[in-house]
Parts: C-alpha cells; structure tokens; sequence
C-alpha cells in the first residue's frame, strides 16, 4: 500500500466545520499587503476585487476570486464590482490554461451555509480547473483529494503567466 501525505491539510481537517480563525480570510489576506502576497497566496489585485489559490483546493491550481467589500450578500456588491469579479475570473481562466492545460473549469460560488459556503461573510466565486478522466477513487473512498503539485509551486507558474500577459497588454 501506498500513502499520500498531504500534512497542510490537518489545520483544516481539526477544525470545526466552517469555522474562520482569525477574522476573514479575504480581508486579512488585503490587509497583510502586497509585500506578503505571495506568502498568503494571493495572485491578483485589481481596483475592486482579487484572486487568490485556495488553501484547501479541490484540485490543482483553485482559485478564488473576491471583492475587497466585505459582504455576505452577492446582490449587495455594485455593477463594477461585479463586473471586475468576472474579468478576473476570466483573467484566472487565462493564467490557469496558459500555465496548466486543463480540458475545463468549474465556476461558481457558494451563497449561504445552507448552499456548503465555508467562508459564508464574504462573497467569493471558485475557479476549478478540470481535466478529462481527473476524478479517482479517493473522494468516493476516504473523502480525500490528490492534488499533485505544491502551491508554492502552482504560485509561481501562475504568477509568471499573469507577468508575462501583463507585459503584453502594456506593449500592445
């Protein structure tokens, strides 16, 4: 038999279901600072809204696109903000398949515990990667993910596409 260590997720793992330690995730991960962003994981930051690699993802590469607004409420958010929280997730759909090569995307969001939101006081949407054939049993057995790549190293190949692409948008 073999065995998978995944020793980042048992933080996750011992904590109550749904629960944040200190404070909002979202908001804490702004306040900290660009100088921590890759630290805290953080790929993006536009006017309104920001993306980010998921802690806990449900396969390589997750993201997680969120207002700098602190709310629940996805119907509280004003037109441009709900307009930049689209092109980023269009922008994270770029890096990932420029950096990554996946098939497909999930996208979407969680409203409300009732709907599975872990972080249910501050809106985001989740951009999951996918490619053919990627489920396996270990979700159906343990409850468990493979996700083949460490996020540091995820952070890099996505952040040297979002430069790269940067780049271009300035010289054309």
């Amino acid at each position: 038999m073999q065995r998978l260590w995944t020793p980042w997720r048992m933080a996750y793992l011992k904590a109550p279901k749904g629960a944040v330690t200190g404070g909002c995730i979202f908001c804490d991960k702004i306040r900290a600072g660009v100088e921590n962003d890759r630290e805290n994981l953080v790929l993006w930051r536009g006017e309104r809204a920001f993306f980010m690699l998921n802690l806990y993802p449900y396969s390589n590469g997750h993201l997680l696109v969120a207002p700098y607004e602190h709310t629940g409420e996805l119907e509280s958010l004003d037109g441009e903000t709900l307009k930049e929280l689209m092109l980023l997730v269009g922008k994270g759909i770029r890096a990932l398949r420029t950096a990554m090569g996946p098939q497909g995307f999930n996208v979407g969001a969680n409203l409300g515990r009732a709907a599975g939101a872990g972080v249910e006081d501050h809106v985001h949407l989740h951009v999951v990667p996918r490619w053919n054939g990627d489920t396996n049993f270990m979700p159906v057995l343990s409850d468990t993910r493979m996700i083949p790549e460490l996020l540091p190293e995820t952070y890099e190949h996505l952040l040297a596409v979002l430069k790269a692409d940067e780049e271009v948008q300035k010289a054309g």
